[in-house]
């Protein structure tokens, strides 16, 4: 299985050993038959950090690295100053390790409306994400977007980017937003919250996602999926979220973990 959505260092500020939940998930050994997980890719929610997760992680040749400004504030505030530092930082990343730009996008959810009703700071949280769109144009890079109570503006800017590819992370809408995202042919990616009771519209959306663009995450240490809710997240808890998925779509869970592969390598360019 791999977890195409994970972030590592932000796991271990929860007191996980990570490193030694590593091996456990990867095993050793080349024909490793006790290996959960064939690859993670470790994202990014902060500025500037890259270099580190890379010289922390890269020790594991089946993690891989997104890096983006994900919109908070300070991020929207100095978007002139961290877009290009974001681009310096993974230029100067070691061939092959990173593998997408993000995550990023809009959060229409924590960054709320203001007393007139209008959303604050709603045109710089846009630029942002544009800026960003734009540079994975110029990187040729995918992109791993975040959308929170925002699934039309969102589909909006993407439609404006044709250039550009990637995955709606942690797919939170429901049928009629699933299908504005596969129009663009955009990824579609799950996370734990799959599992939640009060999910059907998320599990409605699952069923029906063509099997040519379905990836599973964790989200990790967040959304940590039934019967682990409550706990930090790990990746090696992608499991339950391949299990449901493969029950709502009615195929087995071997014949999902290929195609997922296969989407990952179409997507990032990466072959766990």
């Amino acid at each position: 299985m791999i977890d195409t959505h994970a972030h590592l260092a932000m796991l271990a500020e929860k007191g996980i050993d990570v490193n030694t939940r590593l091996v456990e998930l990867f095993g050793t050994g080349v024909d490793c038959r006790d290996r959960l997980l064939t690859g993670i890719i470790d994202v990014s929610l902060a500025p500037g950090d890259l270099p580190v997760r890379i010289q922390v992680f890269s020790r594991f040749p089946r993690v891989r690295f997104a890096s983006g400004l994900w919109p908070h504030d300070a991020s929207i505030r100095r978007r002139n100053e961290l877009v290009p530092a974001l681009e310096k930082d993974i230029r100067a990343a070691p061939p092959g390790l990173v593998c997408a730009l993000g995550e990023f996008g809009l959060d229409r959810h924590r960054n709320g409306e203001n007393h007139d009703g209008r959303i604050a700071g709603a045109a710089d949280e846009r630029e942002l994400m544009e800026m960003q769109l734009e540079l994975a144009g110029r990187l040729n890079l995918p992109v791993i977007i975040h959308s929170r109570d925002a699934p039309s503006e969102t589909a909006e800017i993407l439609k404006s980017y044709a250039n550009v590819h990637g995955v709606i992370h942690c797919f939170s809408y429901g049928v009629p937003e699933l299908k504005s995202f596969l129009d663009l042919d955009y990824f579609i990616s799950f996370a734990g919250n799959l599992t939640y009771k009060n999910a059907g519209n998320i599990r409605d959306a699952c069923a029906l996602v063509p099997a040519g663009r379905l990836l599973l995450e964790t989200d990790c240490p967040f959304l940590a999926p039934v019967p682990f809710r409550g706990k930090p997240a790990d990746p090696g808890m992608v499991a339950e979220n391949y299990k449901l998925a493969s029950e709502l779509r009615g195929t087995d869970i071997e014949t999902l973990k290929e195609q997922t592969r296969e989407n990952v390598k179409e997507l990032f360019a990466v072959e766990f």
